[in-house]
């Protein structure tokens, strides 16, 4: 009986222990994916702007983000990963804020034209619980995570 107790204690120790690390890395692991999310989400207009061989502005508000074609107030990009009003949802909890309109011309770099197109900039994601992660494009058109 006493082994019994001193094994129980052990593993409650060890619980104790292992569930702050666990939920810590939960959090983390819940920014990181929104971030590369958003990163495969610029990437995706990107590579629309290259194969259409024109202009694609990128927009977001509190519903989701947008893919525009030529300009940033053109009709909403309908197509894949997109539903029928041709936005892209965020996941539950998580909201952008940072630059808007940016915009990928024809060869994948970021332009600043047609105006108000933005050729490079930071979008934060920002978890309700805390915490967020930067997503930045240059004006190559590159997209990474900070």
């Amino acid at each position: 009986m006493a082994e019994l107790l001193v094994v129980v204690a052990i593993i409650g120790v060890t619980m104790g222990v292992a569930i702050p690390s666990l939920w810590t890395y939960y959090k983390s692991s819940a920014m990181t994916a929104a971030g590369e999310q958003m990163v495969a989400v610029l990437n995706n207009a990107r590579q629309l702007a290259i194969r259409l061989n024109t202009t694609v502005c990128v927009t977001y508000d509190a519903t989701g983000i947008q893919y525009h074609q030529s300009t940033c107030g053109a009709a909403a990009y309908t197509g894949s990963g997109t539903d029928s009003a041709g936005y892209i949802y965020l996941p539950t909890g998580m909201s952008l804020s940072g630059t808007n309109d940016l915009c990928f011309g024809y060869l994948g770099a970021g332009v600043a034209t047609p105006s108000p197109c933005v050729s490079n900039g930071t979008l934060t994601v920002t978890r309700s619980s805390g915490g967020t992660i930067n997503v930045t494009m240059a004006t190559t058109g590159r997209v990474k995570l900070q």
